[in-house]
């Protein structure tokens, strides 16, 4: 009977063991909260206009989490609009800055919050002339900072945003510049001299004889870089146009180096690891900076159609759209895909399908954009499913 009472706690003993062994591996799977109990709802309940969210190297979230930000319109193409402060406990909604004409609803006004939260960014076009300007949210007071430029994507807990000519017709606005919105003074970072002077024949290679200029900086997280890509321009007046220009490349300028440090040339849908060191790319690349731009594929992860992928603020996860051709879906189906960057087959969730052949009838129509807010809970993209581009956000459950 001993002996039985033994083997019996023994084996009571061993099951327990098992079962720590067998969840801690559970606990401390990053896919684990995004494979169930995930709630998906559109940010906002009014009806009839797009809620859009301008581009999946930016979160609409504020970043203590309280507000979501984005650019709203009852116009049918999505091309003049509102931009829209909610706030996420109540519902409430505040406009902060109204008849806003942009480029398309593709990245809307490529509006983003800055100085802590405290302050948002944007840039539009009015009376022919292109500005950037800033809205401080505690006064209501809206500034112009700078004119014939626009803005790309800065660290929303900085100052200064970066600012470059319009790549179409540039102007004299060929390298890159910041503007501080608190003081609206500009600093020059470099020049597209300096950018041809190190780069010269791979510039030759891709855009032959015609003048480039920067377009598109994102800041890295730890702000001491900042990647971006070339544009070729028409020179015409006519931005809505898919001859506006030519963009491509995607090049890196270390700002504490003072010094370029990276080009490829083609640019897909780069996207800033959090480390600042390394750069993620459409086909699950990861380009590592401080090692020349090696680059190694992530295994296993899925590689649907459309991609625009961002990697989540513990680094952990990657998360894009995509069309689900391939992955059970019907034509025009698109889908958010969580993905482990510890890769691997089978480690991704797919956390909402959605048709994605309407919305805002922009002349560059509008993507879905995935991206995570600053805690890495939720996830916010684009829906273009019917009449109206809606801004939804994804909840996993941290249970």
């Amino acid at each position: 009977m001993q002996l039985c009472r033994a083997m019996l706690s023994w084996a009571v003993v061993a099951m327990l063991s098992a079962g720590a062994v067998a969840a801690e591996p559970a606990s401390q799977d990053p896919l684990a909260p995004w494979r169930a109990g995930v709630q998906v709802k559109p940010v906002s309940s009014v009806p009839n206009r797009h809620t859009i969210h301008s581009y999946y190297l930016t979160c609409p979230e504020s970043p203590d989490g309280k507000h979501v930000l984005f650019y709203a319109s009852n116009v049918e193409n999505g091309q003049l609009g509102s931009l829209v402060v909610q706030d996420r406990a109540t519902g409430k909604e505040r406009t902060i800055a109204r008849n806003i004409a942009t480029e398309d609803a593709h990245r809307a006004a490529c509006q983003q919050w800055i100085s802590g939260g405290r302050c948002v960014a944007w840039h539009e076009v009015r009376s022919g002339q292109w500005r950037v300007s800033v809205a401080d949210l505690d006064t209501g007071k809206i500034r112009s900072l700078v004119h014939d430029r626009q803005v790309g994507f800065g660290n929303p807990e900085e100052d200064r945003v970066p600012v470059y000519g319009c790549h179409w017709n540039p102007g004299p606005h060929r390298g890159l510049e910041f503007v501080d919105v608190t003081t609206g003074s500009v600093q020059p970072v470099f020049t597209i001299d300096e950018v041809y002077a190190k780069y010269g024949p791979q510039i030759q290679e891709r855009f032959g004889d015609r003048p480039v200029s920067v377009f598109f900086p994102i800041v890295s997280p730890d702000r001491r870089r900042v990647f971006f890509k070339l544009a070729a321009g028409s020179g015409g007046d006519n931005f809505r146009s898919k001859q506006a220009s030519v963009r491509d490349g995607t090049l890196v300028y270390d700002m504490a180096q003072e010094q370029l440090i990276f080009m490829r040339q083609q640019w897909l849908h780069p996207a800033w690891h959090p480390d600042s060191q390394q750069i993620f790319e459409v086909g699950n690349l990861l380009f590592d900076l401080d090692n020349g731009g090696q680059v190694r594929e992530v295994p296993g992860l899925p590689k649907p159609k459309g991609s625009h992928p961002s990697v989540s603020p513990d680094g952990r996860l990657m998360v894009t759209d995509g069309r689900l051709d391939g992955f059970g879906g019907e034509p025009g189906e698109w889908g958010i895909f969580v993905c482990d960057l510890q890769g691997g087959e089978g480690r991704f969730a797919i956390i909402h399908r959605f048709k994605n052949t309407g919305g805002a009838t922009s002349w560059r129509r509008n993507h879905p954009h995935p991206i995570f807010s600053a805690d890495g809970r939720r996830i916010y993209f684009n829906v273009n499913d019917g009449p109206w581009t809606q801004l939804y956000v994804a909840e996993c459950d941290p249970s």
